[in-house]
């Protein structure tokens, strides 16, 4: 079992831990001495002994939060998982039937030939 040495609140500890686990010991370390420093700095110089119990419960505190944010955005996407499958289950819409009239051909001839007769008076007025 490997011996890993860290350091919290300016002190040194030497922890054992699992073959392959050093990296997340190192990384709870890390976050337990931000929180010793934190105190150091707002306390001063305390026990050993009160200032891991003091870090620990303020990381102890955050981790909390974080578990209430953790469950509200779980019930949240049960929630729309729930709404999908739901409208996944509903059947398709009845398709709608869109009729797109048509200009009959014998009416379009006829528009294009007053339009000529048009164009044909305006050029005989502006002859004029």
């Amino acid at each position: 079992m490997p011996q890993v040495e860290i350091a919290i609140g300016g002190r040194t500890f030497e922890v054992a831990c699992q073959e392959g686990e050093e990296h997340f010991l190192h990384s709870a370390a890390a976050m337990l001495d931000t929180e010793a420093s934190h105190l150091a700095g707002q306390i001063g110089r305390v026990p050993e002994a009160r200032m891991l119990l003091m870090a620990g419960l303020m990381l102890a505190d955050k981790t909390a939060g974080l578990e209430d944010k953790v469950r509200e955005l779980e019930a949240e996407a049960a929630k729309m998982r729930a709404d999908l499958e739901r409208l996944h289950a509903q059947p398709a819409p009845e398709p709608v039937r869109v009729e797109v009239p048509v200009v009959p051909a014998a009416v379009t001839d006829a528009l294009a030939e007053i339009a000529a007769r048009a164009e044909a008076l305006a050029e005989q007025v502006e002859a004029r």
